[in-house]
């Protein structure tokens, strides 16, 4: 029998959703700090050159990391719908599947990043002085590639099972480690980038141990047998969730690298400034990407039970609490993005350009907690081909254009560069309205 607290399907909405959330923001936050650790212990003991060459190779780490975490959305989807549908036979298949399918896309990345990590950085127009740190940070995280594809399909599993606070204590664990690897390796050794990027994998590799065994150790709902770790049908249904997820954030992160190429072409210091400022936003989004992860889980189960209207009550309390946390940290991004600049680093023009660019960004921290909200509802509602549809308008008709055009002014300001991001997820909002609507009448005239 599953147990009360991961039943969503019944009880306070509120109480449920924040209880499931609260585990899946600290994971998250102890993700973001490893990134933010790297570039703090680089930017306090290595130099500006690392400094360039970490936020720069966390930049296509970041796209890596988030693009297979969508990837896994699908896994997430699909375990929690069964539990709804009361299916828990049908989960062992998804999960021996998902094991094979990332297995394969690990060993594609690690080529990839591995073989290619300096035409990657150049690609990125990393700072002449910066391309050789960039490589090699590249480099040594696509070595480890496998620990962070591992962490990312064992928590989709545990969050798809109901379970947001196993993921919480491995990452943790994984956290520590990664801070005294960077005090070890970069403030002892002075390995710089180098330094930062071998704390991180191994760190994940950690991660990943305290994972399997948690599971190992977990009453399961289902069994788990040898013969489900093959290519099965259940993997055409978890990547015919994921695939437009993943393909939807690859568009949005490679956006982002784009952006930083235009940064890049800044200088040194517009480079390293926006380094820390992205380690900023990293912070900031995180609530917003809480919600739309407990969202889809919520949703799912719900839909999968016939709760349809317990859903949308879901999506408009979730929305409540994301403006709430947003527009706090709003606030403090318009307000201290000088005081919060100067954590990662010392350096006056750094400090400064992080800042320029988080003025023009702050608006984003609201829009994203309505976008992200109502993306979650509609992942778990499994209308992943709109989500990926409204991505690549977002990416592709105002984020890019609008990013390059700013960049490409005379005396280019970040804070103009930075307002693409909100500007374009107005526009994810409003179709995402109109989605939404359209889902309702369409939900009616088949009732009536």
């Amino acid at each position: 029998m599953r147990d009360d607290k991961t039943d969503f399907t019944q009880g306070s909405i509120l109480k449920k959703l924040s209880w499931f959330m609260l585990p899946v923001l600290g994971a998250l936050v102890l993700q973001a700090a490893y990134g933010a650790v790297d570039l703090l212990v680089v930017g306090r003991f290595g130099t500006t050159t690392g400094l360039s060459g970490v936020s720069t190779g966390s930049q296509v780490l970041n796209l890596v990391t988030f693009v297979v975490t969508q990837l896994a959305m699908g896994i997430t989807v699909l375990i929690a719908r069964y539990l709804g549908e009361k299916k828990p036979d049908l989960i062992g298949p998804v999960i021996g599947g998902a094991a094979v399918v990332f297995a394969i896309l690990s060993a594609v990345l690690f080529v990839g990043m591995v073989v290619f990590a300096r035409p990657i950085a150049v690609l990125m127009q990393a700072p002449a002085e910066a391309v050789d740190l960039t490589a090699s940070y590249v480099r040594i995280c696509g070595a480890g590639i496998f620990f962070i594809v591992a962490y990312n399909l064992l928590s989709a599993i545990f969050r798809g099972l109901g379970d947001s606070k196993s993921p919480l204590l491995f990452v943790l664990v994984a956290c520590v480690v990664n801070i005294v690897g960077d005090l070890a390796l970069v403030a002892g050794l002075h390995l710089d980038a180098a330094g930062a990027a071998i704390a991180t994998v191994a760190a994940q590799a950690v991660s990943v141990v305290c994972a399997i065994f948690m599971l190992l150790k977990k009453d399961l709902p289902f069994k788990l047998k040898k013969a489900d770790f093959r290519l099965n049908p259940q993997c055409r249904k978890f990547l015919g969730i994921g695939l437009p997820l993943a393909l939807q954030e690859f568009l949005t992160q490679f956006s982002f690298l784009a952006l930083c190429a235009f940064v890049n072409r800044l200088g040194l210091e517009a480079s390293s400034g926006y380094g820390v400022a992205c380690k900023i936003v990293n912070f900031a989004m995180l609530i917003p990407s809480a919600l739309m992860q407990s969202m889809a889980s919520f949703v799912s189960q719900n839909v999968g039970a016939g709760k349809h209207k317990r859903a949308r009550q879901a999506m408009f309390t979730g929305m409540g609490v994301g403006l709430a946390f947003g527009a706090a940290v709003f606030a403090l991004v318009m307000l201290q993005g000088d005081v919060l600049a100067g954590i990662f680093t010392t350096d006056a023009d750094v400090v400064a350009n992080a800042y320029a660019y988080l003025k023009g960004f702050a608006p984003e921290t609201l829009a994203t907690a309505i976008l992200f909200t109502m993306l979650g509802y509609f992942n778990g509602n499994g209308k992943t081909l709109f989500v990926m549809a409204q991505g690549l308008i977002q990416t592709l008709l105002v984020r890019l254009p609008m990013a390059y055009f700013m960049s490409i002014q005379p005396n280019a300001s970040l804070t103009n560069i930075g307002l693409a991001a909100p500007t374009s997820t107005v526009v994810g909002v409003c179709l995402s309205i109109g989605c939404y609507l359209y889902m309702n009448r369409s939900r009616a005239r088949q009732q009536a």
